[in-house]
């Protein structure tokens, strides 16, 4: 009965981990739902409507990039910036070293503007409801729960 309970344990926390696997599974299916051109307009803008449906209060840290109006040129500049973070730490996942640095990075640029853990569950929330529905049934919930709080952990610094 023990060694069958470490077992399990062992498989829980594998399939919580963000692992090679889990890595490459994110990075494909980041690929297949972000997409190229315009489509990824249309990707940042479902993804930044999921955040404020969530907490209509979060559009008071983008007030400097035009936060009250997701079609502004200024807010459509901004989310773009945040999708090519994303799109830059996904495609950094099977290489360690690199995505440390890039992710070292993206802590700097986030720690003077007050986002904090609370911020990073809205996107990721919203882009666990995103990703699913550009992609279909081949969704990996938990690839991606892990490799996004990997992703968020390293950026606040956890």
């Amino acid at each position: 009965m023990k060694v069958l309970l470490v077992v399990l344990l062992g498989v829980v926390g594998a399939m919580a981990d963000c692992g090679t696997l889990q890595r490459f599974k994110v990075k494909q299916q980041w690929g297949q739902a972000y997409g190229v051109g315009e489509h990824r307009e249309d990707f940042n803008k479902a993804v930044w409507r999921g955040i404020f449906a969530q907490d209509n209060g979060a559009r008071a840290l983008f007030t400097r990039v035009g936060g009250d109006d997701i079609s502004s040129p200024e807010f459509t500049a901004h989310m773009s910036r945040v999708a090519g973070g994303l799109d830059m730490s996904i495609s950094l996942l099977d290489q360690d070293d690199i995505l440390s640095e890039a992710l070292a990075h993206l802590a700097e640029q986030h720690a003077p503007r007050d986002v904090n853990q609370y911020h990073f569950e809205l996107m990721k929330n919203s882009l666990l409801k995103v990703v699913p529905a550009a992609i279909g049934r081949c969704f990996d919930n938990d690839a991606w729960s892990s490799c996004y709080d990997y992703i968020a952990g390293a950026i606040l610094g956890n």
